[in-house]
């Protein structure tokens, strides 16, 4: 029994330490959740998977696509995890799912300057230019209410889009508005929120590849569920 108990430790411990050399964490430009400064992937959802890691004793190499080559990746090759992503009926079996990292609570943006945009009703944001990134799960959602769109590799380009005036409305979260402006330079009220869409108030999960050893799935969990209990954990979670 004890030489069994052994041999198990052991292969766990060597499918680990295979997976610390293997790992690679996939997400996209989303300030502040995750951000790219001096070429390394930062910011608030980001710490928090790094805190999993840690619990885990995984070590990973972080990488920063537009969200549909990001998802791809994920779908395509095994040891890789992907945040944030929204847990979706469409996607339950495509993937292992490790727990929430972010919560968003999505709803129209414009800038200050357009004060003659009024959305008291979804329908009424129709008639207006707007920009969503590509692959996101808010595309599927609107697309079926008639929305017509042009799409961006991350939300960055989207403000681009709104600041130059391409575009009237974009899809954000009301929290995030301060630091986006912040990162264009722009002043704290540069951008306005609009209207929460309801539909749009969704968990970011962290998940890994189908293809991704069972062991390093649990010990992502196990990870998963002790960062929960830490400051950082909740004030991402806050509503």
């Amino acid at each position: 029994m004890t030489k069994h108990l052994t041999l198990a430790v052991i292969l766990l411990l060597c499918t680990l330490q295979s997976a610390k050399a293997q790992l690679r964490v996939v997400t996209e430009l989303s300030p502040p959740n995750q951000m790219l400064e001096n070429n390394q992937v930062t910011g608030t959802s980001t710490e928090v998977v790094k805190q999993i890691l840690k619990y885990a004793q995984l070590d990973a190499q972080f990488l920063m696509y537009p969200w549909a080559r990001a998802y791809q990746q994920a779908q395509k090759h095994p040891n890789i995890l992907i945040y944030s992503m929204v847990r979706t009926t469409e996607r339950e079996k495509l993937f292992h799912w490790i727990g929430p990292v972010a919560l968003f609570k999505l709803g129209f943006v414009t800038t200050k300057e357009r004060p003659d945009i009024k959305i008291t009703h979804q329908s009424h944001a129709i008639p207006y230019r707007l920009a969503l990134q590509r692959g996101d799960i808010s595309e599927d959602i609107l697309k079926a209410r008639g929305f017509d769109y042009i799409l961006t590799a991350d939300i960055v380009k989207s403000y681009q889009l709104l600041i130059a005036k391409k575009v009237d409305i974009i899809l954000d979260d009301a929290r995030y508005l301060t630091p986006l402006a912040n990162s264009f330079g722009l002043a704290d009220d540069s951008f306005r929120f609009v209207y929460e869409v309801p539909e749009l108030t969704l968990n970011g999960y962290l998940a890994a590849s189908l293809a991704t050893p069972h062991e390093v799935v649990e010990e992502l969990r196990k990870g998963h569920e002790k960062v929960k209990k830490s400051a950082a954990y909740k004030n991402v979670m806050a509503h």
